[in-house]
């Protein structure tokens, strides 16, 4: 604890100072004094006071999925939650300010032995149809929950408990320092869908007109061209201002740009390189970077085979020295993007500062020749996320100066990641992750043995995983999870690109675009801070 937590002149506990240190929330011993006291609370902040008014247009830089409209299947990625800070909304989930913001749960405590987690509902949360929401509705939502991390959180928890329509109580197998993390932020299993309604229209129902509890309800989805989503007038928090939001899917860069000059849309996501130049010296128009907790590396899924040229650790090394970072950075992201050298954000707690990153194309050749390929050799694909295929342009060309040469394979994001995370893909995957969460949450998806998009893994990572994951010493834990890291480092398990610096365009007619009000997140959010400016 910092000292700094306040009570105001209610009675109220201003946990911002706790609940807000980091991405993983509250420190356990934090939650302990908060949860005794019953202190861990949400209020319902007032409504602007008219209805909502308007229109505001997204160009998006990939096309728009069905499966992300569905919390259930959420991946390792921040992708989904574009879409599920308006269609829906979560017991508890980062805002501005606040790491683990209590939201359709008014409140929440930790058992002091930290076994179980006990939520109430808050009074008078509806769904999009009017039904209210409750417990059955939370216990129906983890149940259903099949994205990243189910297997690793059913397998901790035991069956869930809903003593009446307003509690909800989680009983853990053993301590379990990182659940609220998992519930909360790093996988989609908090975010509540009505049991009736899905139920009802079936799974593939469900993704064709989704009703969620968030401040805005599906109006209309056209694949590869638009999603329409209108205010929710009954949601908890406040009525939105603005009422209707549309996310138009504009694939090409400088058709992203020339909408927005036009006054086509009122913001843009991913403008970058010589187009985010021409945007800075636009009239009217404002480039709104957002370093965020998004990181992005080759990753070497063949490394484990003993054929590969990748399981050879020097061709992993010589990979890494290939790539001009700072000169990538400054080309795409005007500079703005850090080289961390981490797969790990470096806003994570538990985060380890790596070495700094090197280019040295000599020594890079060097090591590749050491290896047996004087003359470099035939990599195969290279496989990326399309609406990041410039930037595997600019590391494939680093990588051939180095004798790496390789065959760019950029696919849709959904495509790319579902490939990535059913081990479909070889030779060199372009990946990231921009998901909430801290370290462990990241290396369970990315490290550990049986994790989303870990194609192998390392004995020593597992045994420090596995222990880390018990230990309640913060001390003690940060050391297990620093080692990791500096295994993943040390043994290049992957090539860490850069933390990404996401470039956006803002129209003339936006007052207010959340772009970058919750610490880390891509997108605008809350949607319903979002505002037209008034003339």
């Amino acid at each position: 604890m910092d000292g700094k937590a306040r009570v105001d002149a209610f009675g109220r506990f201003d946990g911002q100072s706790l609940l807000g240190r980091s991405s993983s929330g509250l420190s356990r011993r934090a939650l302990v004094a908060l949860s005794a006291l019953g202190l861990v609370a949400g209020g319902q902040r007032p409504a602007h006071g008219g209805s909502p008014q308007g229109q505001l247009i997204w160009a998006v830089h990939f096309s728009l999925a069905p499966t992300w409209f569905d919390p259930a299947e959420t991946p390792g990625m921040i992708t989904p939650f574009l879409l599920m800070y308006a269609l829906h909304d979560a017991m508890v989930k980062p805002m501005p300010g606040n790491a683990a913001e209590p939201c359709l749960a008014d409140a929440w405590k930790m058992a002091p032995d930290g076994l179980s987690y006990e939520f109430t509902v808050r009074a008078g949360a509806k769904f999009h149809n009017g039904e209210p929401v409750t417990a059955e509705d939370v216990k129906f939502s983890f149940e259903r929950y099949r994205g990243t991390s189910a297997a690793l959180m059913k397998e901790r928890v035991k069956p869930v408990e809903t003593p009446d329509e307003r509690h909800v109580r989680f009983v853990l197998k053993q301590p379990w320092p990182d659940f609220l993390t998992f519930y909360s932020s790093a996988t989609g299993a908090g975010w509540i869908v009505p049991k009736k309604y899905v139920q009802q229209v079936g799974e593939d129902g469900f993704k064709k007109a989704p009703i969620g509890a968030g401040p805005y309800r599906f109006v209309s989805f056209t694949p590869g061209v638009e999603l329409v989503l209108e205010a929710f007038d009954d949601y908890w928090r406040k009525t939105p201002t603005v009422k209707r939001l549309v996310f138009k899917v504009v694939p090409e860069e400088a058709t992203r740009l020339a909408a927005l000059k036009r006054g086509e849309v009122d913001l843009a996501y991913s403008i970058r390189g010589e187009l985010a130049e021409e945007l800075q010296k636009s009239p009217g128009l404002a480039l709104k970077p957002v370093v965020i907790q998004g990181t992005f590396w080759l990753y070497f899924p063949d490394q484990w085979d003993p054929k590969s040229p990748w399981h050879d650790q020097r061709v992993r090394d010589a990979a890494r020295l290939a790539l001009d970072y700072k000169s990538i950075s400054e080309a795409l992201t005007l500079g703005y993007s850090p080289i961390t050298n981490s797969i790990i954000p470096d806003s994570f707690d538990f985060y380890w500062k790596a070495p700094a990153a090197a280019y040295d194309l000599a020594k890079a050749k060097k090591l590749l020749a050491d290896a047996g390929f004087r003359n470099g050799f035939e990599a195969g694909d290279y496989y990326c996320d399309s609406s990041y295929a410039n930037l595997g342009e600019a590391v494939l060309n680093n990588l051939q100066e180095a004798g790496i040469r390789v065959k760019l394979r950029p696919l849709e994001r959904a495509a790319f990641f579902s490939a990535y995370s059913e081990k479909k893909l070889k030779n060199i995957i372009q990946g990231s992750s921009g998901a909430f969460g801290n370290a462990a949450t990241r290396l369970e998806a990315f490290a550990a043995k049986g994790g989303a998009y870990a194609y192998g893994a390392y004995p020593e990572i597992d045994a420090l995983f596995a222990e880390q994951a018990a230990e309640l010493d913060v001390a003690k834990r940060t050391k297990m999870l620093h080692g990791i890291q500096q295994i993943l480092h040390e043994r290049s398990v992957y090539a860490p690109i850069w933390q990404l610096a996401f470039i956006n365009g803002q129209g003339k007619r936006v007052g207010e675009s959340a772009l970058g009000l919750i610490r880390g997140h891509a997108y605008s959010a809350p949607y319903e801070d979002v505002t037209i400016k008034q003339t």
